[in-house]
């Protein structure tokens, strides 16, 4: 028999220790993170008591896979939509949280005299808060619905997104010596530039793509599908220069858009869990006893640098942006730990080589630590706001209390930033789809009818052939940069406003022209030697052609039409099938009324019973706004409706209603049956004697139901098949009825005297 390759082996090694440590962890009711961890400790070479991995180039190669597609699975679960919804709030929270944190890791590294790279890295490590800890203690504390919460995951999302952007950004100063302020300049415009790109091309093809083929695919073609997009986006953010990780979020942030989206997370989600599994294993792996006793002391310093500094300066940061005293104090002390993305980003740094071998495992004892202590900071947060309030002035606290009251009172923003934002927007968009088709163009066209028409004299017609297509192609991009916003509803009013503005309105126009006639001055220049003058003048005219043109024009806003709709799709989607929430949710009058969604347990003892008969508003001062069920919404449920189970009730309550009522609703639930074993329903035979209780009875009078909880299915009567026995027929001396029912009820029948 041939020998199992290594290979196999380490795996079964990797998942065996993996799952009983995670039961283990399971019951200490602790995150499984933390297990898979442990589980790479014990398989180690560091662990000379327990067999170990043979090959760990294999393990790191899954591991690498394994952080694709944990960073795909964020993606599905991640839309630019709310993060533009979100307002500045979260946004400025997040930006001072990674600014402060960082600093402080690169300050404590330099303290013990870390190398540069070191020191740089650290920070980036320290700015992580971890998401799935994070999630899951809010889920085990009962604390999700409350509203501190929504404020804490919005930040971990935008956290999410900069740490993309950060490993980029850690990848360019890892490959320069020295990189300066223009090099970093480039490395954001590069970020920018192919994430916008890949977002609106994305968005418009990919949806298309699997409209088309909607009704050919099932569960398993649309999995292979998503890893196969997965995988290519990988392979393309490869090769123009960014990480493999960073394709596979762009691929999974296009996909969200799409009414597949959920459809998709779940069918990867056991994908993502083996191969993250393994991720975490390895990350484990390089935990070295030796090491961890010989950095007891930074690791201590870096945990208290964690837990100090999110407590006070990340207090600080919520407060920024906009929350109270008491909601900020909740959100920091939340946020006091490090997880997943601070091992990418030390996995990073080793694979680039470019930090020390001990500031991995230093990073996963400092990130297993602070998980530990997580639960325990989010509960230190109320007594210590507690202990503030009756140690500092009363006018302190109600100043810090009122200061996001105060801050959510925007003024309107001007017709004129408006129309200039929105008119910036469009034509940096636009620009980009322009310079990546000339790119394509050139790339890949150019050469193919240059080899297709050799020699000097048809090479100029190779020229012109790929000039004039290149135009037609942009054409569409030229004619909506320089004519949208043109007749919006701020521009009409500009003009009508005052005189004075419709020269800057005109300028407005004139500039995004310019713009238009520099892309077809570069495509002329690049394929000919006319001269300056005669160029310009050729661009001028293309531009007037494209603007006059109503070929372009049609195609121009069927093409944005269709853009539009890929992007709102999954939201038309939620509205059809009502899972979409209301829109008047953030305009309640009380900042502590607020909606959230709870689902009815499949065992809750309130399934069958009216919304009258529960009297929630009564028991729990909470509201029913809707009821979700299956994919229909009802709105404004009256007292007659029956609750049913896995029914989502939209409740609108505040965060001390919404902790009463959740907890009824997961405390008043029917007792699960751990004797399941014994319920298992047996057929047996029984003979009515002459001196036998049931002779002359019927079958309601005999009790053989509702006494010995017995069923009888039928008599024989010397057919083929049982005879059904009639409810009003009575037993008689020498009947042989078949009865069904459990074990011992059946023992207790048939021993009947």
């Amino acid at each position: 028999m041939a020998e199992l390759p290594t290979m196999i082996q380490d795996l079964a090694l990797i998942l065996m220790v993996a799952g009983i440590v995670t039961i283990i962890f399971k019951k200490l009711k602790q995150p499984l993170v933390l297990g898979y961890i442990v589980a790479g400790f014990l398989v180690s070479p560091h662990m000379p008591y327990t067999a170990s991995v043979a090959d760990m180039e294999n393990v790191h190669l899954w591991a690498d896979i394994g952080v694709m597609f944990l960073l795909f699975s964020l993606g599905l679960d991640f839309s630019f939509k709310k993060i533009l919804k979100m307002g500045a709030s979260p946004i400025i929270s997040t930006c001072t949280i990674i600014f402060f944190m960082a600093m402080l890791g690169v300050c404590v590294g330099q303290l013990f005299g870390w190398s540069k790279m070191d020191c740089i890295f650290l920070g980036g490590m320290l700015a992580m808060s971890s998401t799935t800890i994070i999630y899951k203690a809010f889920d085990d504390l009962g604390l999700r619905e409350q509203q501190f919460a929504g404020m804490v995951m919005s930040v971990l999302i935008l956290e999410d997104i900069l740490a993309i952007v950060m490993m980029v950004m850690l990848s360019a100063i890892a490959s320069g010596n020295n990189p300066d302020g223009g090099q970093m300049l480039g490395s954001v415009m590069k970020i920018g530039f192919f994430l916008i790109l890949w977002l609106v091309v994305g968005i418009f093809v990919v949806p298309l793509f699997l409209k088309s083929v909607r009704k050919l695919i099932n569960n398993e073609v649309l999995l292979i599908m998503a890893l196969g997009l997965c995988c290519a986006m990988a392979v393309f953010s490869s090769a123009v220069g960014f990480s493999s990780a960073f394709g596979a979020f762009i691929m999974g942030s296009i996909l969200a858009e799409t009414i597949e989206a959920e459809r998709i997370e779940k069918l990867v989600e056991p994908v993502k869990n083996l191969f993250g599994a393994i991720f975490f294993v390895s990350v484990g792996m390089l935990v070295d006893p030796k090491i961890l006793v010989e950095y007891a002391v930074p690791i201590v310093c870096l945990v208290l640098t964690i837990l100090i500094g999110q407590g006070v300066l990340g207090t600080f940061s919520f407060m920024l942006g906009g929350e109270s005293l008491k909601s900020a104090m909740r959100c920091g002390f939340s946020m006091a730990q490090i997880g997943e993305f601070s091992f990418i980003i030390a996995s990073l740094g080793l694979s680039l080589s470019v930090i020390s071998d001990f500031l991995y495992p230093v990073v996963v004892a400092v990130s297993v630590i602070t998980t530990f202590l997580t639960p325990y900071m989010i509960r230190l947060a109320t007594p210590a706001y507690n202990h503030l309030e009756h140690h500092l002035p009363n006018k302190i606290i109600k100043s810090l209390n009122h200061l996001s009251m105060n801050n959510t009172h925007t003024q309107e923003q001007s017709l004129w930033k408006k129309l200039l934002k929105q008119m910036a927007v469009n034509t940096l968009i636009y620009s980009i789809l322009t310079s990546a088709g000339i790119a394509v163009m050139f790339t890949f066209v150019l050469p193919f009818f240059r080899r297709l028409l050799p020699g000097w004299e048809l090479h100029w017609y190779a020229n012109a052939i790929t000039g004039l297509l290149t135009v037609v192609l942009i054409s569409p991009f030229l004619r909506a940069m320089v004519m949208k916003k043109n007749h919006s509803s701020e521009f009409k009013a500009l003009w009508a406003e005052s005189n004075r503005n419709r020269l800057p309105l005109i300028f407005t126009i004139i500039v995004r022209g310019i713009i238009a006639v520099s892309f077809v001055f570069y495509i002329i220049n690049y394929l000919s030697r006319f001269t300056n003058a005669l160029m310009i003048t050729i661009g001028l005219v293309v531009v007037l052609l494209i603007v006059f043109s109503r070929w372009v024009k049609h195609r121009s806003i069927l093409l944005e039409r269709l853009f539009m709709l890929n992007l709102h799709s999954r939201d038309i989607d939620a509205q059809v099938h009502g899972k979409k929430r209301p829109l008047y949710e953030g305009k309640l009058l009380d900042r502590d009324i607020h909606i959230a969604d709870f689902q009815v347990p499949y065992n809750s003892m309130w399934m069958g019973s009216t919304l009258k008969e529960l009297n929630l508003g009564q028991k729990y001062g909470v509201h029913v706004s809707s009821i979700l069920r299956g994919g229909m919404r009802i709105n404004i449920p009256d007292g007659d409706y029956m609750i049913f189970p896995y029914d989502v009730l939209q409740v609108i309550g505040s965060d001390q209603q919404f902790t009463a009522f959740r907890q009824a609703l997961e405390k008043e639930v029917l007792g699960r049956d751990y004797e399941w074993e014994n319920r298992e329903m047996k057929l047996r035979q029984l003979i009515i004697g002459e001196d036998s209780p049931f002779v002359g009875k019927t079958l309601i009078e005999s009790g053989i139901r509702d006494i010995y909880s017995c069923m009888v299915v039928g008599i024989e009567e010397g057919k083929e098949s049982l005879s059904r026995f009639a409810p009003t027929r009575k037993f008689q001396a020498g009947d042989i009825i078949w009865v069904v029912g459990e074990l011992d009820a059946l023992h207790t029948l048939l021993n009947n005297p």
